[in-house]
């Protein structure tokens, strides 16, 4: 009977999502010309991706800068989702209120937050200049999306402003699932408040943490929709915000020429093995740190 009520959501899984892996994996293994099998190609696929150019550059180039928004997630992001987790937690006064003005964003399509964002940092009529301009702070209304030193800075931010709400909600029900006795008992101890957090509080959140963790690296590293919206298919301005996701839409739509099926299956077997491989030995590194709570 069980079998009768997964059979539907399996077969959902294994069209949407076990038939495209596997037939990437498969297309990856064969030369083509437009949309025809040509032949066997081997590893053809992926040592062009590492020895042919532009891709040999683009490719470290995209990896490195997801490896950037990951980091800058996490630290914006996910810090500042536990700082108001932890303050909803202790100050309760309209926290219904402020758990959904922090959750709506990520509610919103991230291609409508990345072109509603480039409006408001337009250098010509975005109002952020123009407030900043309006305050005397003229030298910090910058092209912000078009120099390569902020444009990943700020779509990083923007990223982290969308979703801030999401490792939010995680925290604050793991804090509620604290045990209140065990802060009394701290505090009995002698125990400051920074004391409490570090010792007890911050310990019991590790489930939360690995989960968190986990979703931020596996949705940094399959970030498109945001990016493109913000900086195009080429990761402008100078290929300084190009991340994978932008590179495998240019192999398979705009680059790729007649290997376009095979090179661009290729690079999405590439990244489905590091974001599975990684995640896989967090998740392992987490469950670990949470058998030592016990």
């Amino acid at each position: 009977m069980l079998a009768v009520f997964l059979l539907p959501a399996l077969l959902l899984y294994s069209v949407f999502i076990v038939y495209p892996l596997v037939t990437a994996l498969d297309y990856s293994f064969f030369e083509w010309r437009g949309i025809r099998q040509a032949g066997f190609a081997g590893l053809g696929n992926y040592r062009d991706l590492f020895g042919v150019y532009p891709y040999d550059q683009q490719l470290w180039r995209a990896f490195g800068h997801n490896a950037l928004f990951f980091a800058g997630t996490m630290l914006i992001q996910n810090t500042l989702g536990l700082l108001f987790a932890l303050l909803l937690h202790r100050y309760g006064r309209g926290k219904r209120f402020l758990q959904a003005a922090f959750t709506t964003p990520y509610l919103v399509d991230p291609l409508v937050v990345g072109y509603l964002w480039s409006l408001l940092l337009n250098p010509t009529f975005g109002p952020v200049n123009s407030l900043l301009d309006a305050a005397g702070l003229d030298s910090w209304a910058l092209p912000w999306l078009g120099d390569t030193r902020t444009a990943l800075p700020i779509v990083i931010v923007v990223n982290a402003w969308q979703w801030v709400g999401f490792p939010m909600l995680l925290f604050s029900a793991a804090l509620a699932g604290i045990p209140a006795e065990y802060h009394e008992a701290a505090r009995v101890d002698g125990a400051s408040a920074r004391q409490a957090f570090r010792r007890v509080t911050l310990p019991l959140l590790t489930p939360a943490i690995g989960v968190v963790s986990v979703l931020t690296f596996i949705g940094n590293f399959n970030a498109f929709g945001l990016v493109y919206a913000m900086a195009g298919s080429t990761g402008s301005p100078a290929g300084s915000t190009d991340v994978l996701g932008l590179l495998f839409y240019r192999v398979a739509f705009v680059e790729g020429g007649t290997e376009a099926i095979g090179r661009s299956s290729a690079l999405a077997v590439l990244m489905f093995v590091f974001i599975f491989g990684v995640s896989l030995l967090a998740g392992s590194y987490f469950r670990r740190r949470e058998r030592r709570l016990l």
